[in-house]
């Protein structure tokens, strides 16, 4: 595979882009191409394939989205005709937060070009894409699966595409997506050009590349795995019980207001977010088992501010884009090395420095030293902060404070009061002796001797006679 070469464009108008893209470009803010923008857009403007790996928060998405709306742009037209305007561009992503991130990217460099884009995902009502996708769209960006229910529906159609783009293809790779993805590659017109583009390339999506790329340019600005160089490391050795009370510590004396949490399980999540708005933290979680709507405005709330904890699973590791998040923090650490890059590499984005906090419990140990064999360094151990303050019990665990806890508190009050006088409970049980005088222990009455009601009487009969007693 061959590499890029030359001399890499210090300007966007360098790099050969329409006006109406170097518009838009101004209006978001940028004056110059990040590295892998500048060694990516060239080729692609070329028409070759490209395989393009880089670190999260260096512009991949960009580097993608302007070249090939450059390359649509001779389609461009104000027809309202759906004929007009058939899929050209197909983006597959593995997430709903990553389709949604880079649909809007398309659409804001594509503001001055009569080109329509839209996005699907699941997890939302399939009725508005349906309106959408028999509009018409030139550029469809999509998760596989909700994709795969629109080609099951005959709702889009797929035979006119020109461009293929694979984002975070590695990680497609990991939630299982290979099978729907070829699927999808089975409609697709033959003769295409495919992009890959992802954080890492380890070797499965290098085989696959091999199959899918035709002798592509491998354009990679960074070491394969490497964390963004802006990012520093801190470990905090700690038992597993003293975790929530270390990361409630941590988040209280350093003032942080915006810390991205990652937990390995939804449930988990769940509870840490419960735990830490009991500490009079405002936390909120984000996962797969979150409907859209419900993510969605846990992670407005969290880019607005209104909540300074946004605690995630790995479905928050790729493609959240939060500007200036300065905090990153590995409640538990991830199984998979590769994933500790991705989580970190949310933070130190845009040239901005950030921080990555892991609290590993002695049983993550393995999970620590798996993570410093990838990135080939040992991650600096800092002590925790000395502190006797523990967080209050979960609001779940506390004893239930109505009519069945005032009883068992009656019950307690009662075992405490002391033994009446004349009696030691200390002592082992001893029977009265037999010479003990009758008239010190009158024996208890007979029960054959107690006045006892006539058994008719009870069951609604006449007074009984019996014989007068005798004694």
């Amino acid at each position: 595979m061959p590499d890029a070469s030359g001399a890499a464009p210090t300007t966007f108008s360098a790099l050969g882009l329409l006006p109406e893209l170097l518009r838009a470009v101004a209006d978001q803010g940028y004056t110059e191409p990040t590295p892998i923008q500048a060694k990516a857009v060239p080729p692609i403007l070329q028409r070759r394939d490209v395989m393009g790996a880089a670190q999260t928060g260096t512009g991949k998405t960009a580097g993608f989205t302007l070249p090939l709306l450059q390359l649509l742009a001779p389609h461009a037209n104000a027809s309202p005709s759906p004929a007009r305007h058939p899929v050209r561009a197909l983006i597959l992503t593995p997430t709903r937060e990553l389709a949604a991130q880079v649909e809007e990217s398309v659409r804001a460099y594509g503001k001055y070009l009569a080109l329509r884009t839209t996005v699907v995902y699941g997890g939302v009502d399939i009725t508005p894409q349906l309106k959408t996708l028999h509009a018409g769209v030139d550029i469809l960006v999509a998760t596989p699966g909700r994709l795969l229910d629109h080609l099951h529906q005959k709702s889009v159609h797929l035979s006119r595409v020109e461009i293929l783009v694979l984002d975070e293809a590695d990680r497609m790779l990991d939630m299982g997506f290979i099978p729907d993805i070829k699927r999808i590659l089975n409609v697709l017109p033959p003769q295409r050009q495919n992009l890959l583009f992802s954080a890492t390339f380890p070797e499965e999506v290098r085989r696959l590349a091999k199959e899918l790329l035709r002798s592509p340019v491998t354009v990679e600005v960074a070491p394969r795995n490497a964390p963004p160089d802006l990012v520093s490391h801190q470990v905090y050795l700690t038992a597993l019980p003293r975790k929530r009370a270390l990361l409630a510590q941590l988040i209280r004396s350093r003032d942080m207001r915006q810390v991205l949490v990652f937990v390995r399980m939804k449930r988990d999540a769940n509870r840490l977010a419960r735990q830490l708005q009991h500490d009079g933290l405002a936390a909120t979680a984000i996962h797969s088992d979150r409907t859209q709507a419900e993510r969605e405005q846990a992670l407005a709330d969290f880019k607005e501010g209104k909540a300074a904890v946004l605690v995630a699973t790995d479905i928050a590791a790729r493609g959240l884009d939060i500007e200036q998040l300065p905090f990153v923090v590995n409640y538990e650490l991830p199984h998979t090395p590769e994933d500790y890059v991705h989580r970190i590499g949310r933070t130190g984005r845009a040239g901005l420095p950030g921080e990555a906090i892991s609290l590993v419990s002695p049983d993550e140990m393995r999970y620590l030293e798996d993570i410093e064999r990838l990135l080939k360094r040992k991650l600096p151990r800092v002590s925790a902060p000395d502190s006797g303050a523990q967080p209050a019990a979960p609001r779940e665990h506390r004893p239930h404070r109505g009519r069945a806890g005032e009883a068992g508190h009656a019950k307690t009050q009662s075992a405490a009061r002391p033994a009446p006088p004349g009696f030691d409970f200390t002592k082992p049980y001893e029977p009265a002796a037999a010479s003990a005088s009758p008239a010190a222990h009158p024996p208890a009455p007979s029960l054959r001797h107690r006045q006892q009601r006539p058994t008719a009487a009870l069951l609604g009969g006449g007074p009984a006679k019996r014989e007068p007693h005798k004694p």
